[in-house]
């Protein structure tokens, strides 16, 4: 089926095929929701595959109205996100081509180190972000200069426009199935967490220089279990040292509920409390997308691009230095940018929140 003559010319003929490509953790994915969905707004019949970390599996499956399949990337050098296995890139790059795409899209960044990466699957026609401000002749391919000033979910939406795909709405979303509320509320009766008194703590980050340290969660976590509210840490199974950290230091009883929650029933969790306050990490994107307030602790992060678009319902708290955003998986010279942001601050954001919210009921 051929496109009309007055679309971009990177739609002509329609495809039948998408590669999208953003081999990105759950946040970063969740930021492309917006912009995928516009995708498949635009294109309800194409087959749409996510070129991304394994990982992301639950991922496609959860946005499966957005994305019909994931082809695992074997990752590069330069790309942090996975141990790179380059001996298994020729046989993934092979595979690629045997899919034969029509289009092939760069949602990964400014594409100084994915858009050679994105040449190589196969594609009839390309299109993505270019590091440099000057527009690139290169045959069937369309790059925009990166738009560094947007948030994140803005950056893929601008794409789509640049591209000719309308898509509005910048909110995220985080479909949640019977079996995740139920498994939530499971939970939540075993632990007495009451939705309208709840506040889940998430002290955890993949990067240790995102981390807010564990003794001051601790002192946000007992002010909260203090004033009568049902406070749970939240974590995976690898972050349960620290959230029996943070359990150990507080002062007041709190519930740690680290590695008894998948990602959907961690969501659902969220969706059915009062408040979150967590790091500048993915979970903070599920907030965003069920539409719980949350009070976010930025650590190295550039704020500018990763902080939820709605601040009324969310607040980030940060500290300037001079090497932010960190390139570092640990800091170096102290974490200057986490101990900048003291307990009694996040406790006072967090009150300000909670009477809010009571003003909402």
């Amino acid at each position: 089926m051929s496109a009309p003559r007055d679309t971009h010319p990177l739609w002509r003929p329609e495809p039948r095929r998408i590669a999208v490509f953003r081999a990105l953790q759950l946040g970063d994915l969740l930021c492309s929701v917006p912009a995928l969905r516009a995708l498949r707004s635009r294109f309800p019949r194409a087959h749409i595959t996510l070129i991304g970390l394994p990982g992301a599996a639950g991922f496609q499956q959860r946005f499966g109205r957005y994305l019909d399949a994931l082809a695992p990337f074997p990752g590069v050098r330069g790309m942090p996100e996975q141990p790179p296995r380059e001996k298994a890139l020729p046989a993934f790059y092979e595979w690629a081509r045997a899919q034969d795409f029509d289009v092939a899209l760069q949602l990964h960044g400014d594409g100084s180190t994915t858009n050679e990466i994105v040449r190589k699957l196969g594609a009839r026609r390309i299109a993505g972000f270019q590091p440099g401000p000057t527009p690139q002749a290169e045959d069937n391919a369309w790059w925009m200069p990166w738009p560094d000033h947007l948030l994140e979910a803005e950056r893929y939406l601008a794409l789509m426009r640049f591209l000719d795909v309308p898509g509005a709405s910048s909110d995220l979303e985080f479909p949640l199935t019977e079996a995740d509320r139920d498994a939530a509320e499971s939970v939540a009766r075993a632990e007495g967490l009451r939705p309208g008194r709840t506040v889940l703590v998430h002290p955890g980050a993949r990067l240790a220089s995102r981390r807010w340290p564990a003794e001051r969660y601790a002192a946000v976590a007992s002010v909260f279990a203090g004033a009568g509210y049902d406070v749970a840490l939240t974590g995976s199974d690898e972050e349960r040292a620290l959230t029996r950290k943070v359990a150990a230091l507080a002062t007041e009883p709190v519930r740690d509920l680290a590695g008894r929650t998948g990602l959907g029933a961690l969501a659902a969790l969220v969706a059915r409390s009062r408040l979150l306050i967590c790091n500048d990490t993915g979970v903070s994107h599920v907030a965003a997308a069920v539409r719980t307030p949350s009070v976010v602790i930025a650590s190295g992060s550039d704020v500018h691009r990763w902080a939820p678009a709605d601040r009324c319902r969310h607040v980030v708290l940060w500290h300037d230095v001079a090497c932010r955003p960190c390139a570092h998986p640990a800091c170096p010279i102290g974490h200057p940018c986490a101990l900048g942001v003291k307990a009694s601050d996040v406790i006072r954001q967090a009150e300000h929140m909670l009477s809010k919210e009571l003003s909402y009921a």
